[in-house]
């Protein structure tokens, strides 16, 4: 088992920036692809970012791509995601996501389903 806790989400104005973090504890070795997924209001879950922990590739949706870095420090467990020039339309629970099987690659961002373990998720609001 992995346990994720994220922290770091709050409101902010248009333009501004958050860092989130996850830490992980327990089995951490499985989880060699980390990354952060949302869920806005009415909408679907997301992936926003994911990166292998062991190469340290990184992917990220289209509509986050230059504002937002994902980022881990193993040493520590901990991943992270620095979002900044943030918009209204990225307010949404975030959620810290491992996965310890298959493939760590651009197609996990759309398929929330492969996620093996989450994170109980930070909230960010952006207000215009």
């Amino acid at each position: 088992q992995v346990q994720l806790v994220e922290s770091g989400g709050g409101s902010v104005q248009a333009g501004g920036s958050l860092r989130l973090s996850c830490a992980a504890s327990g089995h951490t070795y499985r989880s060699y692809c980390m990354g952060w997924f949302r869920q806005g209001p009415g909408k679907e879950r997301e992936g926003v970012a994911v990166t292998n922990t062991r190469t340290a590739v990184r992917y990220y949706v289209d509509s986050v791509k230059g504002r937002v870095t994902i980022s881990q420090d193993n040493a520590k467990n901990t991943l992270y995601l620095q979002m900044n020039s943030l918009k209204p339309e990225d307010t949404a629970m975030y959620y810290c996501a491992a996965v310890d099987r298959g493939d760590c690659a651009s197609w996990l961002l759309k398929r929330p389903d492969r996620v093996s373990y989450w994170g109980q998720g930070t909230q960010v609001t952006v207000s215009s």
